[in-house]
Parts: C-alpha cells; sequence; structure tokens
C-alpha cells in the first residue's frame, strides 16, 4: 500500500522525522556529568574479575577434590586446575597487554584499540594452543572437571555485572 496524505493531518508520510536538536556541552557540565555518573556506576576493576576467577577456579578444585579416588589432590583436581588455568592465563596476557597500552607515550583511541583488538588474538591464540597443548601432551586429563572449571571461570567474567 503506498502511503497517502491523511486528509485530517497536515503531516505527510513521505516527509522525514525531525532531527532532534542536540545541545554542545562546556567542559564544566561534562566534568559534572562524569562525576555524577562515576558515582552511579564505579568503574570495576578488570583485576578485580581476574581474582574472582582465580577464586572460582580453586573453589572448583576443591569440589572437584570430592570426586577423586583419594580425597584430597586427584585427577580430578588437576585437571580443574588445568580448566581455571586455560581461561584465567589468556584473561592475564590480555590485561597485562591492555596496561601496557595504557603506559605508552602516545595513547590515543586508534592505538588502544589496536592494543584491544591485538590483546583479543592474543588471548584466542593462548586459549587454542593451551587446549591443544592440554589435549596432546598431559595424559589421562579427564575432560569433564577441566571444563567445567573453564566454563565457570569464562562466566566470572560475565557475572561481574552483578557486582555492582
Amino acid at each position: 500500500m503506498i502511503p497517502q496524505k491523511n486528509r485530517f493531518s497536515e503531516v505527510n508520510d513521505w516527509d522525514e522525522p525531525e532531527e532532534e536538536a542536540y545541545r554542545v556541552l562546556s567542559k564544566e557540565e561534562m566534568a559534572a556529568l562524569q562525576a555524577s555518573n562515576a558515582i552511579k556506576h564505579p568503574p570495576l576493576s578488570p583485576w578485580k574479575i581476574l581474582a574472582a576467577q582465580v577464586a572460582i577456579t580453586a573453589l572448583s578444585m576443591v569440589i572437584w577434590s570430592i570426586f577423586g579416588e583419594p580425597i584430597g589432590v586427584s585427577l580430578y583436581t588437576q585437571s580443574a586446575f588445568l580448566g581455571g588455568l586455560i581461561s584465567v592465563l589468556p584473561s592475564a596476557l590480555f590485561l597485562v597487554r591492555l596496561e601496557l597500552a595504557k603506559k605508552t607515550q602516545i595513547l590515543n583511541p586508534g592505538n588502544y584499540l589496536a592494543a584491544l583488538v591485538s590483546g583479543e588474538f592474543i588471548k584466542i591464540v593462548v586459549t587454542l594452543m593451551l587446549f591443544l597443548g592440554v589435549a596432546f601432551w598431559i595424559p589421562g586429563v579427564l575432560w569433564a572437571p577441566l571444563l567445567v572449571t573453564y566454563v565457570l571461570a569464562l562466566k566470572r567474567v560475565w557475572l561481574a555485572w552483578l557486582w555492582r
């Protein structure tokens, strides 16, 4: 159906909607806005998230140690440790890459974006290398504890927003 002009209205359906007018904020207004947002939404440290991943890994190791033949350090516990390591180590490398980018003399959005992308690439490659290394060079690894701990440590990052 072709839009037609409404007889009872002066608005033409073919006309573009009017754009909203934007107001440019002064430096003082922008500082006040940022301060109010910082109070409402405090920044979450990525190092705290990494510490939470380590804590989840340790908790998972304790829980999986109950399932082992001798209760304590067993193959279940070692596999859970490897799953946590596969999650925590690439995240730590990613954070180190971003911290190094922040400390450079020339920090502009392009350089920081390049650091973000290269850090994510490093994270993906290291994760794949660790999974392949565990699969090929560690005999008898139990995949259930490894994968459960890996997923739990990864989900800690997703649940970090609940800390706010």
